[in-house]
Formats: structure tokens, sequence, C-alpha cells
């Protein structure tokens, strides 16, 4: 049986399930979960695209969980606690767990970006923070509900580790 994965028959995700209006930036964003359509179930590897003017997250930290992201094209800006730089094509960039320092990556430019983002999964232990929104993913499992900071619940809105 072979291992290829056919990257564009994987189903895209769009947007997020950020709680509005947290989920505005991110609403032209397309995740492809490659790591799922291996079975993986360590780590995730996802294949991600923003259109200009997406970003790929609210900027957060994960308690747990290590991330990795590789720009395969394109040009993003990634925004932490350091202020902001570009990532251009063949670029890389790695956020170990527990480190506070927030992350989010920007497309501000006119092109399409394409990275792959590479995660553990830890969603029973993992918390992810996000310090500029009022927003908290606490850990519990998978799907995990979105909270305030102050642990009061979003209504009606989960979701899904790296």
């Amino acid at each position: 049986m072979s291992k290829r994965i056919d990257a564009a028959a994987v189903a895209p995700i769009l947007g997020s399930l950020y709680p509005p209006p947290f989920d505005l930036p991110c609403r032209a964003r397309e995740r492809r979960r490659l790591g799922d359509a291996a079975g993986l179930t360590q780590f995730g590897v996802n294949l991600l695209r923003l259109a200009p003017g997406s970003w790929s997250s609210q900027r957060h930290w994960h308690s747990h969980e290590d991330e990795f992201v590789y720009v395969l094209a394109g040009v993003v800006t990634l925004v932490s606690d350091e202020g902001e730089e570009q990532l251009h094509a063949g670029d890389a960039a790695g956020f170990k767990a527990g480190d506070r320092n927030g992350h989010s990556l920007q497309n501000r430019s006119a092109a399409e970006a394409v990275m792959l983002e590479i995660g553990s999964r830890n969603p029973t232990q993992d918390d992810a923070s996000y310090p500029d929104v009022d927003l908290r993913a606490p850990a519990g499992g998978k799907p995990a509900i979105f909270t305030h900071r102050d642990g009061t619940p979003y209504a009606d809105v989960v979701r899904r580790s790296s």
C-alpha cells in the first residue's frame, strides 16, 4: 500500500474556530491536515495557505506543545514579543513548549503564502494562551473549549489540536 499523500485530495479546513471577533483575521486561511491523512498521532503536520491579509492565528503560545513552521512560498511576517520579522520561502521558525513569547504569522503581501506547520500533540496537558486578546484554550482533551482568560467559556466554540 502506498504511503504517498496527495495534498490536493486532503479536504481543506477554512477559517478558524476562534470566537468572533478573534476569527476575523483568520477567516481566509486554509489548512490541510497532512499528518491526519498519514494517521499520525504524536505530531501534526499541516499545509497552511494564507491569502493576502490573512493570519495563521491570533498571537499565542503553548504550555506543552512545540511548534515549527517552514515557508514553502511567499512572504509572511512573524509577530512575536521581539517585534516583527519577515520569513521568506526557505525560512523556518520554531516555538518551544512553555516559552511565553506568543507568535503569529501574518501575510501582509499581495501574494499567497504557503507553509508547513508541524506541532506536537498533547491535548490533555496543553494550554494555549493568547496574550493580545481575551482568549485561552485550556487543556482537557480534544476538542477543548475556548474560554475567556478568567475561564468563562465562549458559547459553542471548540478548538482542535495541531
